[in-house]
């Protein structure tokens, strides 16, 4: 019994390890570049015998590739975390540093696999992910301004290896990956101060960088295959449920409310995703891919997020 018990706990800590709730949030990157590929219309198929195939592999790629490296995350902060965060499971002894090396390294090898299922193009993208996720663990994060660019990158690739699913497509929409670049820079950046605390020009700059994602998000409208009106409600949504948070953390920038904000922007980017599907496959589709977000809610009461 004694033994069943520890072993629940040393998978609990493996499970925490993954940050279940920030998964979710990179399968709403995959659907929104799905929807801007325009799958559903270049398919020769109809309704429910459209081959959603390709799909899975790539929900199941970004599963591996994010899970992979936010457990890298902790594998390359394990001495850092021991002095800050002694709660974390590898510095706590719940989790051992060979087995989230072990754990890390088969996600992300799963990650490459699944996405080399779609196409040539899915694979270097995922590939490139994971280079860039292991080298932000690594050396990125250290960086005050590459290291914000650095994670941006990662899921600014996550939304593309979505649209990849139409290898045409990336070369034409290569440009949305900008959007998730700049709003990650800028939750990266305010996530700096989530132990002592950050500056007010860090704040100001995070604030700044929120503001030209929402601009970039209306500019979509001047596509002809995004509907602006049919975004526009997600969109607002997603400016309150950012802006308010990052503003309160601008003005007050303590430890708790700067980690309250950075947990409101990785949430919110179920909502920023799903304003970009509804420009692009309607408000259906968007409701569906903000269905997402009390399931990451609902997990991130369960696992930490940062």
């Amino acid at each position: 019994m004694n033994t069943a018990i520890v072993t629940s706990h040393r998978l609990w800590a493996y499970l925490q390890l993954l940050r279940p709730a920030n998964i979710v949030t990179a399968w709403a990157d995959i659907l929104a570049g799905f929807a801007a590929s325009q799958y559903i219309f270049t398919t020769q198929t109809i309704g429910w015998e459209m081959n959603l195939l390709p799909l899975a592999w790539l929900l199941l790629a970004t599963t591996g590739l994010y899970g992979g490296g936010i457990v890298f995350n902790d594998v390359f902060d394990t001495e850092l975390d021991t002095q800050e965060r002694p709660e974390r499971p590898i510095p706590s002894g719940r989790a051992s540093l060979t087995g989230a090396t072990l754990l890390g390294s088969w996600f992300l090898s799963i990650g490459v696999v699944a996405a080399s299922q779609v196409s040539w193009l899915s694979a270097i993208l995922a590939l490139s992910i994971a280079i860039a996720a292991l080298f932000y663990d690594a050396f990125g994060k250290h960086h005050p301004i590459f290291g914000p660019i650095n994670m941006g990158i990662c899921r600014g690739g996550n939304l593309l290896l979505g649209v990849s699913v139409v290898p045409a497509m990336v070369g034409e929409y290569w440009f949305l990956a900008l959007i998730p670049i700049v709003y990650i820079a800028a939750i990266t950046l305010l996530s700096r101060g989530e132990v002592h605390g950050a500056k007010l020009s860090t704040g100001i700059v995070a604030l700044l960088l929120i503001a030209i994602v929402i601009l970039g998000l209306l500019g979509l409208g001047l596509l002809k295959n995004y509907q602006i009106s049919t975004a526009l409600p997600f969109l607002i949504f997603f400016t309150i449920q950012v802006f308010i948070p990052f503003l309160k953390a601008v003005r007050e920038p303590t430890p708790e409310q700067i980690r309250f904000a950075v947990k409101a922007g990785i949430l919110s980017l179920i909502i920023l995703d799903t304003s970009i599907v509804a420009g692009f496959a309607g408000w259906i589709s968007g409701l569906l891919v903000l269905s997402l977000l009390p399931i990451s809610m609902k997990l991130a009461q369960i696992f930490a997020v940062t």
